[in-house]
């Protein structure tokens, strides 16, 4: 029984196969390279929940956070916040905007 794939051409696909997976590899790792969440972000947003834990804690700590739930929750308090924490907010959204325009925080 022969077969109708040559041995050469099977050899040349399995090549171009290796090739597009590597290709495919290489962007998807580049994509996660620049959505990765940068340590400054990661920094300021150590910095902004230290200056609300206290108001976490008193009126938001049901929420679960992600996806901006407990940003959401101090700002629908904003009467009630603390004056430090009050006025970590608009860099608070700032941060977010930034996360979600770089992919890394869902809309």
């Amino acid at each position: 029984m022969s077969s109708i794939f040559h041995p050469i051409a099977l050899s040349r696909l399995a090549a171009i196969v290796a090739l597009g997976v590597a290709t495919a590899t290489f962007a998807l790792a580049q994509t996660q390279l620049q959505t990765q969440i940068t340590p400054q972000m990661r920094s300021e947003a150590r910095r902004l929940m230290q200056a609300c834990r206290t108001d976490f804690d008193k009126l938001c700590s049901n929420v679960t956070p992600g996806g901006g739930r407990v940003l959401a929750c101090l700002q629908s308090h904003a009467g009630q916040l603390s004056s430090s924490c009050a006025q970590t907010l608009p860099r608070a959204q700032a941060l977010r905007d930034g996360a979600v325009g770089a992919g890394v925080a869902p809309k």
